[in-house]
């Protein structure tokens, strides 16, 4: 006969939620050092939350599940490729999750380590928590009922959904930079911006392209604990997956698409700027070729002593100038 549903206790330090669960059904919330013996009953799966544990939380989680050493610290110092690991009876996933922070991507890790009976998620850094797929899960027993790997599911799912309000943040500003290099050249800030939005896409792609492999090993090899009822569903994060690295391959595209138009209306605009020096020059140094010319005081220049002279030289400078602008403006130099 299943226990009663207790009240919820308060939880120690990096602990955010521990709980078991029978028939897809919250039974009770526990304490740490007795989630070894529920694990163990049949039927019961125990599913633990912690946030940036400290190492002597992870080791007394370890001890309940008798989880690996090394696993233990992997979770521990986090900064791990995204991977799945087998040991002998439990498996270690890292994912990588990502968040808007001022306008930048902000990265974390989530760690979880899977057996019979047992589910036990770590974060580090930037996550949303999972509070909201424990609510979600606990509302569809039926589903949660189908036990731990269905939680591995619903984790590693919630991870890559939340992925798309990162790709969308980022869509905004890269239309926005693509509008801008039509009307404007870019400046130093604007190109410093560009390059820091295609870094963090590719940072971002290096965290959901492994994800990718991860949940095809899921799908497809006989890692303990995966139902083979449940191998499908990790087919359609995979899905999800491909959604998001097309994404961020378009966006990069279009950014490096927006560097060389900025690089190309530069180059243009210095073209025209020269074209219109040029112009210039050409225009000016027709008086002063001819002023050039009177300033070498020759003795004998029969237009120095005719009284039309000076008014005869202006005039055919300014014809000279005029012509010369009057062409070189239909030629699109000025």
């Amino acid at each position: 006969m299943d226990e009663p549903a207790t009240a919820s206790k308060p939880q120690e330090t990096g602990v955010v939620a521990a709980a078991v669960y029978h028939g897809g059904r919250k039974i009770a919330d526990i304490e740490i050092d007795e989630a070894g013996e529920w694990a163990k009953r049949e039927g019961h799966v125990v599913w633990i939350g912690l946030y940036e544990p400290s190492k002597a939380l992870l080791e007394r989680v370890g001890r309940q599940f008798a989880l690996h050493q090394l696993a233990i610290e992997d979770a521990f110092k986090a900064h791990q490729f995204p991977k799945v690991e087998e040991y002998e009876d439990s498996i270690f996933i890292v994912a990588r999750t990502a968040q808007m922070v001022d306008g930048h991507i902000a990265f974390g890790e989530t760690h979880l380590f899977v057996g019979v009976g047992y589910v036990v998620s770590v974060r580090h850094g930037a996550s949303s928590s999972y509070a909201h797929v424990r609510e979600r899960c606990e509302a569809r027993a039926e589903r949660l009922s189908e036990g731990e790997d269905f939680i591995v599911y619903a984790i590693l799912d919630f991870i890559v959904d939340n992925y798309f309000p990162v790709l969308d943040a980022i869509n905004d500003e890269v239309e926005d930079i693509e509008d801008h290099v039509i009307t404007t050249t870019m400046g130093k800030v604007e190109i410093e911006q560009l390059y820091t939005m295609r870094r963090d896409l590719l940072h971002l792609r290096n965290a959901a392209a492994p994800l990718s492999d991860v949940c095809r090993r899921l799908e497809r090899s006989d890692i303990v604990a995966i139902d083979p009822v449940m191998r499908p569903h990790f087919r359609d994060v995979r899905d999800h997956l491909r959604r998001v690295e097309e994404r961020i391959d378009t966006m990069r595209e279009t950014l490096a698409f927006a560097f060389e138009a900025s690089l190309m209306n530069a180059q243009i605009q210095q073209t025209d700027i020269a074209r219109r020096l040029a112009a210039w020059a050409a225009i000016l140094a027709v008086p002063t070729a001819i002023a050039g010319i009177y300033g070498m005081n020759f003795e004998h220049m029969p237009e120095l002593s005719w009284k039309y002279g000076y008014y005869v030289v202006l005039g055919a400078t300014a014809t000279i100038c005029a012509y010369l602008y009057y062409r070189l403006r239909r030629a699109g130099w000025l």
